[in-house]
């Protein structure tokens, strides 16, 4: 294989993967890691791949772009399901009160709420409303603000006020990135104030993340590791990485 096949392949496989480590890119194109650096700094001066520590990530995952709901929907279906069936898990108690974030993963737990269990929910996402508002033993209630575009969902200084009355038993939040220096972060200072104030209003804060958004940062922290008491991810996030999060404090449950 020549090397601008090879490094086609490579952008293609990390495309697919969404992350992959110099010593797998070895393994698979049976070649030296010195090769898969030097293939991985030309992808990425081509704009394909972008270079983060011990391997790469596809090119629109550490841009400041923020993606649409509608589009973040379409990446990742498997692993989302998988974490909101296990963030269901975590459910408080039947009579208990809940905040749900605006995101994908939070918008698939939505979509699998069981029928039966009273409880009382707050959310300022249209599309996790839209799927909750069917549920005939919930409570729902849908937070005032503007909603934006890209994600669907309430936010400004009425979203955060309404929210700084509440105190609930649990909130489950959704992420752009997470990182053990930077911590949890959004590309919208809205969003970012709005998860502030839901990690505010909770006993407890569980965040729903697919594993290639540990290890990257976005523009706006919203939260330390510190603030966050669990994370759901899948079996993709390194070991290393859960070990970051856990000695901050962190229950890594992996779905």
């Amino acid at each position: 294989m020549y090397a601008e096949e090879r490094q086609h392949a490579m952008a293609r496989l990390v495309a697919e993967k969404r992350r992959l480590s110099v010593v797998a890119l070895a393994e698979e194109f049976r070649v030296t890691t010195e090769t898969v650096r030097r293939d991985l700094s030309q992808l990425e001066r081509l704009g394909l791949i972008r270079r983060v520590h011990g391997g790469a990530v596809p090119a629109d995952t550490l841009t400041g772009i923020e993606v649409g709901i509608g589009e973040r929907e379409l990446t990742n279906t498997d692993l989302k399901d998988r974490i909101a069936r296990c963030a269901l898990s975590l459910l408080p108690p039947d009579g208990s009160t809940l905040l749900l974030d605006a995101g994908s993963s939070t918008a698939r737990m939505a979509a699998l709420f069981p029928q039966d269990r009273p409880l009382t929910v707050f959310t300022h996402a249209v599309p996790v409303a839209a799927r909750l508002a069917v549920l005939p033993r919930l409570h729902l209630h849908l937070l005032p603000g503007r909603v934006r575009t890209a994600t669907q969902a309430a936010v400004g200084p009425d979203t955060v006020a309404a929210l700084s009355r509440l105190r609930v038993d649990v909130a489950f939040l959704g992420t752009n990135a997470i990182s053990h220096t930077h911590g949890f972060s959004t590309p919208d200072a809205d969003e970012a104030a709005t998860k502030q104030a839901l990690i505010a209003a909770a006993r407890r804060v569980v965040v729903l993340a697919d594993s290639t958004k540990i290890g990257h940062e976005t523009a706006v922290r919203f939260a330390e590791t510190g603030e966050v008491d669990v994370l759901v991810t899948d079996d993709g996030a390194q070991k290393a990485d859960r070990q970051r999060l856990e000695r901050a404090g962190i229950e890594v449950v992996i779905a």
